[in-house]
């Protein structure tokens, strides 16, 4: 049996080298170390911004041309192993240091040892900036964000696990199919929220997901919970983190549903635009909604970590009230297993399960994932 929470150390991380916060980071990170090395060499003001540029013209063709090689190289690090990828970038940190000094190095140094001293100073940038990643990786790692969400989840899921019982319940006599329905449904959520989340899995499984916590919430609130989908321009092969939608559906029906006396409509929108995905989720807001409205921060605090930890500055999450509505927008790159290494990976456990059980039959909401579709 797997553990809910990982306890085995975490492995170490590299970044993806076409991500364009990564890319950010390393600029910054390398010229604040020239300007440091630049500043011990010279602690004077006047010949320091001297010394300053004079390093800048060496360590930025450098730079620009290992992360151009980097970037080219990125999809194949990403399938080997960490001693393969350190091994790998550290040659290229030797050959582009070989090759720059073969080009223009020569001309401007004749100090014995120059390439020694300049390919052990590029060994040890690269050596900050592997043990900075990897302790961001390790600060943003699922192990700490999962914790949290067990923690949220073991508030949750005793308040919706009894209500769903009682759900169940009163239609064990009335109608026995959809009771059992609501059942499998109760067994494929709680599998997903209790399995080890670490990878990223197709959009359209977390959509499935969602669509099972919502037919069981309507269950309980009947017609007061209105839903609506629009999926005709989502990419279903599009990777994302797992739980990215569901928490955020479960506060939009206990802070936009539950305080409302009339029906309310929770709207999903998915769609690819500009090669990204964008998610955005709607649900009813009043300003005089007490105590569900001062909600629990957790969920959108936790989903905002694995955006950072999956996809740097490429991903986002921005939560905001529109006049009568709460909208929560989320940004992702569109990624697919075939451009990632979760092509490789085995299938966690239970994926797939729920979507290819509904589609044995059921009402019309649940069969196929485009329209604007109501229940």
């Amino acid at each position: 049996m797997q553990p809910i929470i990982r306890q085995d150390t975490i492995r170490l991380e590299f970044p993806d080298f076409r991500n364009l916060g990564t890319i950010l980071r390393v600029v910054l990170a390398v010229n604040a170390m020239t300007i440091v090395a630049a500043l011990v060499k010279e602690p004077q003001v006047e010949l320091w911004i001297a010394q300053w540029i004079d390093m800048t013209a060496t360590v930025e063709p450098y730079l620009i041309v290992e992360l151009a090689i980097l970037y080219a190289l990125a999809p194949w690090l990403f399938r080997q192993t960490a001693s393969m990828s350190a091994f790998v970038i550290a040659a290229v940190t030797v050959g582009v240091g070989l090759g720059l000094h073969a080009l223009i190095g020569r001309p401007y140094s004749d100090a014995p040892f120059a390439l020694v001293r300049q390919l052990l100073l590029a060994l040890s940038a690269y050596a900050v900036l592997l043990v900075y990643f990897n302790l961001r990786a390790k600060a943003l790692s699922p192990a700490i964000a999962e914790s949290r969400l067990q923690a949220l989840q073991a508030r949750i899921r005793p308040h919706f696990l009894f209500n769903s019982i009682n759900a169940v319940l009163s239609l064990v006599r009335s109608d026995p199919k959809r009771a059992e329905t609501a059942l499998l449904d109760m067994a494929d959520l709680f599998r997903v929220l209790m399995r080890d989340n670490r990878e990223l899995v197709p959009i359209a499984d977390e959509v499935e997901l969602c669509r099972q916590y919502l037919e069981l919430e309507k269950l309980r609130l009947t017609d007061r919970l209105q839903v609506e989908w629009h999926l005709n321009n989502m990419p279903e092969n599009a990777l994302v983190p797992p739980l990215l939608l569901q928490p955020l559906l479960e506060n939009a029906v206990y802070h936009g549903i539950e305080p409302l006396a009339t029906p309310g409509v929770v709207s999903i929108n998915i769609f690819s635009k500009g090669g990204d995905v964008h998610a955005i989720l709607r649900n009813p807001y009043r300003s005089e909604g007490g105590s569900h409205h001062a909600g629990n921060k957790m969920a959108l605090g936790n989903i905002r970590e694995r955006l950072k930890l999956h996809f740097d500055a490429e991903g986002s999450l921005e939560s905001r009230v529109r006049d009568t509505m709460y909208e929560v927008h989320i940004r992702m790159p569109y990624r697919t297993a075939a451009a990632s290494s979760a092509s490789t990976a085995e299938p966690l456990p239970g994926a797939g399960k729920p979507a290819a059980r509904r589609n044995e039959g059921g009402p019309a909401l649940r069969d196929g994932n485009t329209g604007v579709l109501r229940g």
